[in-house]
């Protein structure tokens, strides 16, 4: 491999990296988003319940004072909840982070492809730029539509990749998804 295919491989590795990076951060932030929306729907229906059951024990003499403030402060709570959650639909958002994701993948396997054709010189250098270039676009094109992530996801993205060998596979692993015929081991 000449310096030329050197060097335009170690920018399109780099790009590899950070579309594997921010595919996964955007399935994290998806995950989480989707668990805190899990979480405050959830205490929505517990605060109703608890406030439609403190209304009900006014019905009652002896319990009327404490329900009613019970009830109250309840009721204040999920005020702010349903407030909270008014704009801020947490399941829309974290589809989008799906859906960015999601396109992301496709540039990322285009990306490895990319490098597989790089490596095994099967395509000319001029072709290589020209893909680089399109995959660039198409990255752009998706992060502009894309919600933002966050630091916790991007945490969770490194811990999954770096520890967890999220991407990895061993040579056996990928032996038992393939026919007899494409198998490498024994």
């Amino acid at each position: 491999m000449n310096d030329a295919a050197r060097v335009l491989e170690g920018q399109i590795r780099e790009c590899y990296g950070r579309v594997v990076y921010t595919h996964k951060t955007h399935e994290k932030c998806a995950d989480l988003l989707l668990e805190r929306h899990k979480r405050i729907k959830l205490l929505q229906i517990i605060l109703s319940a608890l406030v439609t059951g403190g209304i009900l024990t006014t019905l009652s003499d002896e319990w009327d004072l404490w329900a009613t403030g019970i009830s109250a402060v309840l009721s204040t709570a999920l005020l702010a909840l349903n407030s909270y959650t008014k704009d801020y639909d947490l399941g829309e958002i974290a589809q989008k982070h799906r859906r960015a994701a999601a396109d992301i993948w496709l540039v990322r396997e285009k990306y490895l492809s990319l490098l597989s054709d790089l490596r095994s010189s099967s395509s000319a250098l001029g072709d290589v730029r020209i893909v680089r270039d399109s995959l660039l676009s198409d990255l752009h094109a998706i992060y502009t539509g894309a919600p933002s992530t966050n630091y916790k996801a991007y945490r969770e993205a490194q811990r999954a990749l770096q520890s967890l060998e999220d991407m990895t596979f061993s040579e056996a692993e990928i032996d038992a998804f393939l026919p007899r015929d494409l198998k490498r081991g024994s």
